[in-house]
């Protein structure tokens, strides 16, 4: 029986498994061809901005930021969101999407970029990004390739190719 408390904290590394089981059941094996893995496969995601939603031990929902460059801006990749099927459709990806952003507005962070339904992420000020200004390792589909400016007007100007932030400009 499932009990509808649900705690959000910042992702801890002994959450690592259980976030990897969520994302194998939300994504499956294709997400390891996705371009926005090929930018996480660069680097680490960081913890400081990473939750999960917890029922008692268990993580049910997870959301993380990695830190990337776009040319020589830096930004960073939300994703991937993920809430285990038993869960779903109870504002808890929503929840942890708010926790998520405001934690990077605060951490001084400027602007935020995904690949996913403009439709789910426009409430928290997601658009497509105009143009082809941005481009990704592997083909995306325009219409979901998203971005959020934290700090108005932090997406004029900005080209390049995105590359996990630890990664050199090459």
């Amino acid at each position: 029986m499932l009990t509808h408390v649900v705690t959000y904290t910042p992702e801890e590394p002994v959450h690592d498994s259980a976030i990897e089981d969520i994302n194998k059941e939300a994504f499956g094996p294709g997400r390891f061809t996705r371009a926005a893995y090929r930018i996480r496969e660069g680097g680490p995601h960081d913890r400081r901005l990473s939750f999960v939603a917890l029922n008692g031990e268990h993580v049910i929902a997870s959301v993380r930021f990695t830190p990337i460059m776009i040319g020589i801006t830096p930004a960073l990749l939300l994703g991937p969101l993920a809430v285990r099927p038993a869960w779903k459709n109870k504002g808890i990806g929503r929840a942890l999407m708010r926790t998520g952003m405001e934690s990077a507005r605060i951490a001084g962070h400027k602007l935020v970029i995904l690949v996913g339904d403009e439709p789910y992420y426009a409430p928290f000020g997601f658009r497509a990004i105009p143009g082809h200004q941005i481009e990704m390792p592997a083909p995306v589909d325009p219409a979901r390739f998203l971005a959020c400016e934290l700090t108005p007007r932090s997406l004029l100007n900005v080209e390049g190719k995105v590359r996990h932030a630890s990664v050199a400009d090459g």
